[in-house]
This record gives C-alpha cells, sequence and structure tokens, in this order.
C-alpha cells in the first residue's frame, strides 16, 4: 500500500487491550455470523439435496437461494449497514443487548428454515429485515441524514421479498415461483453498486499512488438508474426480450463506470485490486441476464456471477477492510486475506466459466466452487474471528 494510506494508520499499543468486544459494533457479530454460515451453508445444502435433512421446510435450490439472500448476504449487509451509520450519523447504533438480540434472531432464522415449523421460521426471517431496517432508520432519522434514508427503504424491500416468499411457501398467497428471489436479488444489487460507488473510487485514489479514480454524473445516472428500472420491471409482466435490453443497457453502463475507476493501477494493492475484480462481476451478471432472456444461457449462471462473484468478493474485501479498520490495524492485506480474495474469486470463475462452456460440466464445477467458497470464508472465520472478538488495539470502543 501506499505511504499516504499508511499514515492513517494508529500506532499499535504495547500489548493488546483483554475483554470481549463482540457487541461493541454491527460488524463484529455479523461478520463472523455472516463468514462461518459462509464456510458451513454450502456443505449443509450439499447434506440437505442428499436426503439427509428430510424435514426441513425450505428444500434444495429454494433453501440455497433463500439462505445466500437472506442469511449470509443481509448479514453483512446490516453488519455493514450498522458500522456506517453511526459515521454517518454521528449517532449510536445497536450495541450490546440489542445487538445481540438481532443476531440471535438471524441465528434463529437460519435454524427454523431446517425445520417443520414454517410460520415460525418466517416470522424469523421477515422479522430479522424489518427490525434491522428499523434499527438503522432510528440514528439516521435523530441525525436528519436524508442522503442515507433509501438504506432504510432498500431493507424495508428485502423484508417484503421474504415475506412474499413464505407466504408463498405456506400457501398463503399465488406468486410466480422465484419472484421474491428476483426482487431480493435485484434490491442486494442496488445496494452493492451504491456502496461501491462511494468506496471504490476512493479507496482506489486513497491506496494507489497516482491513481486518478473518478465518477462522471451521467454515468452515475445511468448505471444506478437502469438498476432502478431492472428492479421495476422484474415486478411487471413485460417481455423477456425488454428485460434483456434493459439487462444489456445496465451492463454497459456499469463497464463504463468500472473503467473509470481506473482497475488497471491497483495491481499492487490487494484491498482495492479484490473490490475492483469483484465488481467486475457486476456487467458479467447483467450481460448474462441479457443472454438468459433471449435463452441463451440459463438464468442460474447470471444469478450465480451476482452471488458469488460480485456479492461474495466484495464483502470478502469490505469484510478484512473494515475488520482492520474498525480494530486500529493497519490498512494492510496479508497472505491470509490475499488467499480468502483468491479462493472467493476463483470460487466464481469455476462457478460459472465452466458451465458455460460446456453445460455437461456443471456438476464437477459446482462442487470444485462450493470447496473454494467454504475454503475461502472458512480461512476469514479462523483469522479474524480473534479480531472481531477482541477490543481494538488503541482501546477505544467500537
Amino acid at each position: 500500500m501506499s505511504s499516504g494510506l499508511l499514515r492513517l494508520d494508529e500506532p499499535r499499543p504495547p500489548a493488546p487491550v483483554a475483554g470481549l468486544a463482540l457487541w461493541q459494533l454491527g460488524f463484529r457479530p455479523f461478520f463472523l455470523l455472516a463468514s462461518l454460515f459462509a464456510a458451513l451453508s454450502i456443505p449443509l445444502w450439499a447434506l440437505q439435496y442428499a436426503g439427509l435433512l428430510p424435514a426441513a421446510y425450505l428444500n434444495g435450490p429454494m433453501w440455497h437461494a433463500h439462505e445466500m439472500l437472506f442469511g449470509f448476504t443481509l448479514a453483512v449487509i446490516v453488519g455493514f449497514l450498522f458500522t456506517a451509520a453511526r459515521n454517518w450519523s454521528g449517532q449510536p447504533t445497536p450495541t450490546g443487548a440489542a445487538l445481540a438480540a438481532l443476531a440471535l434472531l438471524w441465528v434463529a432464522a437460519r435454524l427454523l428454515v431446517l425445520t417443520p415449523w414454517g410460520w415460525a421460521a418466517a416470522a424469523a426471517n421477515v422479522g430479522f429485515a424489518t427490525a434491522a431496517a428499523v434499527a438503522l432508520a432510528r440514528p439516521l432519522r435523530a441525525a436528519r441524514n436524508r442522503r442515507n434514508y433509501f438504506f432504510v427503504g432498500l431493507l424495508g424491500l428485502l423484508a417484503i421479498a421474504a415475506l412474499g416468499l413464505h407466504l408463498q411457501l405456506l400457501g398463503v398467497v399465488s406468486l410466480p415461483p422465484w419472484a421474491s428471489i428476483t426482487l431480493a436479488l435485484d434490491v442486494v444489487l442496488f445496494i452493492m453498486a451504491v456502496m461501491a460507488g462511494r468506496v471504490v473510487p476512493m479507496f482506489t485514489n486513497n491506496g494507489v499512488r497516482g491513481a486518478k479514480a473518478t465518477r462522471h454524473p451521467l454515468i452515475e445516472k445511468l448505471a444506478l438508474g437502469s438498476l432502478l428500472t431492472l428492479l421495476v420491471a422484474d415486478l411487471l409482466p413485460l417481455p423477456s426480450a425488454l428485460l434483456a435490453a434493459l439487462a444489456a443497457l445496465a451492463c454497459a453502463a456499469h463497464l463504463a463506470r468500472w473503467g473509470l475507476w481506473q482497475p488497471w493501477t491497483t495491481w499492487r494493492a490487494p484491498l482495492v485490486w479484490v473490490l475492483h475484480a469483484a465488481y467486475l462481476w457486476i456487467p458479467v451478471h447483467l450481460a448474462l441476464r441479457a443472454a438468459a432472456g433471449v435463452s441463451m444461457v440459463p438464468s442460474s449462471l447470471a444469478a450465480h456471477a451476482l452471488m458469488v462473484g460480485a456479492a461474495g468478493g466484495l464483502i470478502i474485501g469490505m469484510m478484512t477492510r473494515t475488520a482492520r479498520g474498525h480494530t486500529a490495524r493497519p490498512l494492510r492485506a496479508e497472505r491470509f486475506d490475499i488467499a480468502c480474495y483468491l479462493l472467493v474469486l476463483s470460487a466464481a470463475l469455476v462457478r460459472v466459466l465452466p458451465p458455460l462452456l460446456q453445460p455437461a460440466w456443471q456438476m464437477g464445477a459446482v462442487l470444485a466452487s462450493a470447496v473454494l467458497w467454504s475454503t475461502g470464508f472458512g480461512l476469514y472465520t479462523l483469522r479474524y474471528a480473534p479480531v472481531l472478538l477482541r477490543p481494538r488495539l488503541d482501546g477505544r470502543p467500537g
């Protein structure tokens, strides 16, 4: 990393600070739970798929999709927003018992979908997203931080998507089979695009000497506006060819946006290039969505490009950076971090590319990708559990 970035690091004290800090700030429990769940959930899904968990409320691909969105990804989003909102607003976000209660509700939701108790699973999953939205709204409202109110609305949309999915499964409403999953994918995509647009250019310019990452107002409006248009279009009975055209337009906008961030300058800075590499999966996802819309490729490849490539890559990159920055550790990637980045990004490449080239290779690609993914997040859990559990090195709260 450049010397300019290292000057932001606070000096390491002579001795580590003792005690448990898990409930001091939102990123701590939710990053730990999400990384552990990411490492274990794929093998668990394989056990369920093999019929070893026959009494589950959710099964097979639906359980896999539900837990990637409302389990793993939502936990990271909540942990990140609780941490960021304290800086945005200058107001406290959940800590202590309140934060522990939210984490416990998330754990309960993960367990209940593996039982026959559908109504309890629905209440826990919808309740977690709703409670997170309320908890985020309080500090933003107290500070009148209107710029970030929309994150509350996006968490609310995820709660609605979870509600629709569970009511459909319980036979209360009739919806297209994957409508709620599609809505949740669109919301997660928009959240990732917004947050990446805020941090990736800044991290690039701060962490790479001579980099001149920029944001063009027209490209920004086109990139984010196209995703919102696609989200609304997915809720309407529109021709698949029109949806494909919208996805292709969004792909071009996000590819142009990524190019303005000068990704080619970042290869010496792992904490930065991992975010660029992950973001590239967003236009790949949109290109595959466009191709799937005209029946050229299976739609599952587009979903995995988004969730394994973009979400997985951005999450592993931001989880390492946030854990380091918010515990007063140097903003410098270690070999463990780089290994995690390469494993998760390789999991995306293996999951998408071989089946795209030859559909008969899908089973092997799925198994290999699962091993890479689980290993990457398992390494993160081993390396960062002590960091997330212990207080900051400088003794400050957080």
